[in-house]
């Protein structure tokens, strides 16, 4: 499949994962990849953690407005929402503009914004539905919040409109379902580390995102993967004495010792890759693992280009069914 083509498959690309498995910085990496296929790409940050405009190279965080990232083939522009902020914008869009100013001089906004169980995520995926409605660029990256806030995240829309019996916020909570719920508008692309846990956690999220809210989910981005057993299979001390560098005997032991850890580690990787496989019946796109301490635009473009290869490996025609059918589809043919 071409890359151009992956990022239309819909409009809205949720990308959600356990902390601390690099959600923002696939984000970042698929708007770039996007980007160079000539799309233009909005991210949607919810969290500010400042992820986002590291990866581009730019100090600072994202604030409500727009920030232009990239402009090249496709451009990338960037903004933060926060409940607050969509509360205010849907009260002047309203023609409540007084109200919003006096709730923010009286410092009633945060008990507004929390008066309804449900209501922050309601506001937020609410602007985001007028985004893509909008149609403010062919592709919307929205950068999750971790696993465990993403459910309640993308599940407090069905659970206000099973609440609300009719009203705006009926209204706006299904408008967001239907969003949510239309493969064609939105998908979510779940991310994970070839790890025990992290597999365990995006496995359990996974049927949980599709039986309890309904959404179509893209490909399983594996971040953090090492690089083929080849690369591994040479002795390192070996190399360096055919290459005519002599080594002390410390230093000898030491890169022995640095590659039989890197052997493990890529066996423990493939193990849990398999059973993401057997478990998990998406397609899976991979990228590298970075030895950086922190990623900017050099690193930024080296994940871009792993997700495009495996963009290209896929098939041209996206998954239909459901995880449950696959799974079963799968036991079958074995």
């Amino acid at each position: 499949m071409d890359v151009a083509s992956f990022c239309r498959q819909s409009r809205v690309l949720v990308v959600a994962g356990k902390g601390g498995v690099g959600k923002t910085t696939v984000t970042a990496a698929m708007a770039r990849m996007a980007a160079h296929a000539g799309l233009s790409v909005l991210i949607v940050e919810l969290e500010g953690k400042g992820g986002v405009m590291a990866a581009f190279g730019r100090k600072g965080a994202l604030d409500y407005e727009e920030t232009l990232l990239h402009d090249g083939a496709g451009e990338v522009r960037a903004r933060r929402i926060t409940p607050d902020d969509a509360l205010l914008e849907y009260l002047a869009d309203h023609g409540m503009k007084r109200i919003s100013k006096r709730l923010v001089s009286s410092g009633a906004l945060d008990v507004v914004a929390t008066a309804i169980p449900g209501i922050r995520d309601i506001l937020v995926l609410g602007k985001v539905k007028s985004l893509e409605r909008g149609e403010v660029a062919d592709l919307i990256l929205v950068d999750a919040p971790a696993t465990g806030h993403a459910m309640t995240f993308l599940s407090s829309a069905r659970g206000l409109l099973d609440a609300a019996r009719a009203g705006p916020v009926r209204a706006q909570a299904a408008d967001v379902v239907e969003l949510l719920t239309d493969p064609a508008r939105s998908q979510v692309a779940l991310v994970t580390l070839p790890e025990e846990m992290p597999v365990n956690e995006v496995v359990e999220a996974a049927y949980t995102l599709e039986d309890r809210i309904g959404v179509t989910l893209g490909p399983v981005v594996v971040n953090g993967c090492l690089p083929d057993a080849p690369a591994l299979d040479r002795d390192p001390v070996q190399a360096a004495t055919d290459a005519g560098v002599g080594l002390d005997p410390a230093t000898s032991r030491g890169l022995a010792a640095a590659a039989s850890f890197q052997r493990h580690r890529f066996a423990l990787q493939e193990e849990q890759l398999d059973r993401l496989a057997q478990e998990l019946p998406l397609p899976q796109l991979r990228t590298r693992y970075l030895h950086d301490a922190d990623v900017g635009p050099e690193q930024l473009e080296l994940l871009a280009e792993d997700l495009a290869a495996a963009v290209a490996a896929l098939p041209d025609e996206p998954r239909r069914t459901s995880l449950h059918d696959e799974r079963h589809q799968a036991v079958g043919e074995q």
